[in-house]
């Protein structure tokens, strides 16, 4: 389950950025060459941040598409489907680019600073 890792990282890099205050959300972009299984995601992001600013967060995960070009027909197309064909044409001789970013585009904070041990407030 690779999205223990992920999250263990978003984890740290949200804990870098939160400076002790608590964090209610965050909003991250994932490309679907990922694989990334929401539900797996959501359980692996509840371990990673048991005991962090990042408990109990909220974490919305946005999954974007790969882009597929047709060689046979010429047609661009977005897929959610890392082994996609081509729509208009179903042949399977296409180029698929982009689908492998990971990007965390929001952070939500709260009113009030985190009370986890370890940290400062």
């Amino acid at each position: 389950m690779h999205e223990i890792g992920m999250c263990e990282g978003l984890v740290e890099l949200l804990e870098r950025r939160a400076g002790g205050r608590r964090i209610n959300g965050a909003r991250v972009r994932v490309g679907v060459r990922h694989a990334v299984v929401g539900e797996a995601f959501d359980q692996a992001f509840t371990l990673a941040s048991a005991g962090t600013v990042a408990q109990d967060a909220a974490v919305d995960l946005v999954v974007t598409p790969v882009t597929v070009t047709c060689r046979a027909c010429g047609a661009r197309c977005e897929s959610l489907d890392v082994l996609a064909v081509c729509p208009p044409c179903g042949s399977d001789d296409v180029d698929v680019t982009g689908g492998d970013e990971l990007v965390l585009e929001s952070i939500t904070f709260g009113e009030e600073p985190a009370d986890v041990p370890g940290h400062p407030r």
